[in-house]
């Protein structure tokens, strides 16, 4: 599926949709270039799943955990994850087993920018989402299923 995207908002609005057909050991993998939206995307993730605290990048500490917040009807936690600089590193697979993503996998939705080739070893059963910014400044999103029952839950968002 793929979407056109005009404004940050309407990145930020896809991401709270996501989040109501996110579940707990769910792997989202979040790709493209600097400034498409993958911050964005998981503002809106964050805000959808209802967890305490503002989502930011997580550039300075790789991977921060928002707890939900049960007050709001928060029920999952967000490991929100920015591999980036680990594109820098000889074993960037070796750096991300090393932060233990697995040990939290199974409990919170685990949501990664800069994930591809780097983290499908924690889960076949996955889901891309492929953002680029054109220069209009709209965005293209392209969410692809990657096992499981990715399609039949995603199939509500290309509305």
């Amino acid at each position: 599926m793929t979407k056109i995207l005009s404004t940050v908002d309407e990145t930020r609005d896809l991401g709270r949709a996501l989040a109501a057909v996110l579940r707990a050991g769910d792997l989202v993998v979040l790709t493209g270039p600097l400034g498409a939206g993958k911050t964005a995307l998981a503002q809106g993730v964050g805000a959808g799943l209802n967890v305490r605290g503002d989502v930011t990048s997580p550039t300075f500490v790789i991977a921060r955990v928002h707890q939900p917040d049960a007050a709001r009807g928060g029920t999952v936690p967000l490991v929100h994850v920015d591999a980036y600089r680990l594109g820098n590193v000889a074993d960037p697979i070796g750096e991300v087993d090393a932060l233990d993503l697995d040990a939290t996998l199974e409990d919170s939705v685990t949501l990664v920018e800069w994930g591809s080739g780097v983290v499908s070893q924690l889960s076949d059963e996955h889901l891309e989402i492929r953002l680029d910014r054109r220069d209009d400044d709209s965005r293209v999103v392209e969410l692809i299923p990657r096992g499981s029952d990715w399609s039949a839950r995603t199939s509500t968002l290309a509305r």
